[in-house]
Order: structure tokens, then sequence, then C-alpha cells
């Protein structure tokens, strides 16, 4: 109770955050809700121009980061850490049957997907072991819990990324650090649009009739819920994979 009194409900202040993918889309709606609450933010990501750009505006620090690269991950979060927050939020996603994918495309998928959470998780512990405090918060996805049709392999990464938070939790508990899970349903990003302008209006009615809400959720919908797991108030929290989908697999 006590470290929770310690800041205002939300507040980051004097914490280091490190966001992967966080030029665009959700890791960018993060990168400014962590910003807004008073972290040091480093943002990782392949698209360098707008990292800097974001950076630029809420004073962060952006770097080049090529997740699928688990020695480029090591160098860049031991230059610049270390960290008390780190967001593992970059992915990337490939519609196909699965029978028209290929090793390269598994390999990729896994690398970016799953890989990257595991190097960037292993590359911020060991200073927040040392600190006695941490927050792990993994981006998976409602495809993980629901399957997605044409979206096996991705689907079972971001399965992989579940099963790993609740063991990096059972095994840094005693540190002080916590590990969670969010999972988006459709949300209105860079990486949704794409979808949409392969499938037209038929996808678009098909993700949002999936969701109780029967709407697409908004990049800062995801932030809000990592930044209440990246605070003091979410200290009793760990292990946990959090659906923030407007009820998508509830039926209804």
């Amino acid at each position: 109770m006590a470290a929770a009194a310690t800041r205002e409900f939300g507040r980051l202040d004097g914490r280091r955050a490190f966001v992967s993918g966080g030029a665009n889309g959700i890791g960018a709606a993060i990168v400014r809700s962590f910003a807004g609450a008073g972290a040091q933010v480093v943002i990782g990501d392949l698209d360098l121009a707008a990292a800097a750009s974001l950076a630029g505006q809420v004073e962060a620090i952006a770097v080049y980061l090529d997740v699928g690269d688990t020695g480029m991950v090591q160098t860049v979060i031991s230059q610049h850490g270390p960290f008390d927050i780190v967001v593992n939020n970059a992915g990337v996603d490939q519609h196909a049957f699965f029978t028209d994918t290929t090793p390269e495309d598994w390999t990729r998928l896994l690398a970016v997907n799953l890989v990257s959470t595991f190097a960037c998780t292993q590359a911020g512990l060991p200073a927040m072991q040392a600190s006695g405090f941490g927050r792990i918060i993994n981006i998976t996805s409602e495809a993980a819990r629901l399957g997605s049709k044409g979206g096996a392999v991705y689907s079972a990464a971001k399965g992989g990324v579940i099963a790993f938070t609740k063991s990096i939790a059972r095994e840094n508990a005693r540190f002080g650090i916590t590990a969670n899970a969010i999972a988006p349903g459709p949300i209105r990003t860079p990486m949704l649009e794409a979808a949409v302008a392969r499938g037209g209006d038929k996808i678009l009615r098909a993700m949002t009739d999936a969701t109780l809400l029967r709407r697409l959720g908004e990049p800062e919908e995801i932030a809000a819920a990592v930044l209440f797991l990246a605070s003091d108030q979410a200290a009793y929290i760990t292990g946990e994979t959090i659906g923030v989908s407007g009820g998508m697999g509830i039926g209804g």
C-alpha cells in the first residue's frame, strides 16, 4: 500500500519506459499516455522518422530498432536503460490461409510477434530485479484466445505471448516485478486499415459485428489500460491477460 500512495493515480513520474513499435498506432498512443503521465520514454521502432517525429512532440527518445534482431534489442535496451517499464507492442500480421503460408512466413511472424517479446523482456529484467520494481506489459490479441481465420501463425504467436507472460509473472514476483498482457480486439490502426483495404467493407463489418459494442476500438483505449498496468495502482495485478476488445468473444 505504501508504494501505491507515493504517486497520484496513473502517474509515472520518475519512471523510465521502453515501448517497442512505438512510432504508430497503439504504440504511439502508449508513448503519448506515458509521457503525459510523467515517464521518460524511449521509442524503439523500424520507422525511425515517425518515431523521431513523435519523440519531438512528447519529449521522448527515438531509436532505430528491428525487434526481429535479438542482438540489436539487447544493445538498444542496454544502451538506453535501465527501464522500470517495458512494453512489448511491436507486431506484424499476415492474412493468408495456413496452407498458403511458408516456413519463411512462420519465421518472420514468430520473430516479430513472439521472439521479440522474449528478447526485450530478457534485456530489461536484470535491472528491474536489481531495483526491486518492474512492469512488463505485453500486447497480445484476442486472436490468441479465439483463433483467426487467415491468421493461424499470428494467433499462435500471440497465444505464446500469453503463456510467456504468465511464466514471467511467476518467475519475477519475488523481485517486485509484475507481468501482464493486454488483448486488443479490432482497433483503428494502420495494420487494421491495411486489412480493410484488402477485404473491403465486408471485413470491416465482420470486425465490428464480432464485438458487443459494435464498433472499432481506438488506440487510446488500449493505452489507457496499459497506463493503468504500469502504474502503482496495479501493483497487485500480475499474470493476467486483460481483454480490451468491446466484448469480442462473449457473444450476444
